[in-house]
């Protein structure tokens, strides 16, 4: 396997489960110190001892992203763990209720999913931007969605933060773009998650009926999105910054 992220420090908020861990463990065996963090203590432990097992370098951090001091330490942990930061991946976010009408939605929902989707995001690269400069450069990827780059009834709360994390994402990315500071996203479509699985427990034919909407016919699985994730993080992206790139099977074409 290749090396491309030796002597680099990789972040990967909410990377205890999911894509996230599929991610901070592609990162780990490409030679990347992989600082993970979360909110859960025991999946954070877990997914370094993960890491460890398999001769790669991992720590973890609490964090709680929708507050301003949670997600400066969380950077500053990181730097201070490893020596600086080269590549951020921020994955942490949550879907919320959906197939609900705008006005039978419940407010504190809505406000959840943005302070996680939006507000976190927003926080997590607010402090990863100073250590990535300081460190020399490198890139930040955001973990956007089809939900994104579409639009669907009942989903306003989710679809809506996944907008404007890629709005976010395309603003940050020409604020840094001639610092040596790539900022874009990856736009997973379904992905077989533990999370995803289990969701659809009893419902298989549901996730039948959404798999067939895929061109092509399957759903995605986190190592798939793990690849594009490392690849706009690596200098095989070096002239890549403000994108969405789909991984979604054609969903979004």
């Amino acid at each position: 396997m290749s090396q491309r992220f030796a002597n680099k420090v990789a972040l990967v908020v909410g990377g205890n489960t999911g894509i996230g861990l599929a991610t901070a463990q592609a990162f780990a065996a490409e030679g990347a110190k992989v600082m993970i963090s979360g909110r859960r203590r025991d999946a954070c432990e877990a997914a370094v001892e993960s890491i460890l097992s398999t001769g790669g370098q991992a720590a973890f951090v609490e964090a709680d992203i929708t507050q301003a001091e949670s997600a400066e330490a969380m950077v500053a942990k990181t730097v201070e763990t490893f020596g600086g930061l080269h590549v951020a991946y921020n994955n942490a976010g949550i879907t919320g209720t959906v197939n609900l009408f705008v006005e039978d939605a419940e407010l504190s929902m809505f406000e959840q999913v943005m302070a996680i989707n939006v507000t976190g995001t927003w926080l997590s690269m607010k402090y990863e931007v100073p250590a990535i400069l300081a460190s020399g450069g490198g890139a930040i990827i955001n973990c956007g969605s089809v939900a994104g780059l579409r639009g669907s009834p009942g989903c306003s709360a989710y679809y809506g933060s996944k907008h404007a994390v890629l709005g976010m994402t395309k603003c940050v990315a020409l604020e840094n773009a001639n610092r040596g500071i790539r900022v874009n996203a990856v736009c997973p479509g379904l992905v077989m998650t533990d999370l995803v699985e289990s969701g659809f427990a009893g419902a298989e034919d549901k996730l039948a009926m959404l798999t067939a909407r895929i061109p092509m016919q399957r759903t995605g699985t986190p190592d798939e999105i793990a690849k594009a994730v490392l690849w706009l993080g690596s200098d095989e992206a070096s002239f890549i910054t403000g994108v969405a790139v789909p991984v979604d099977g054609a969903t979004s074409v």
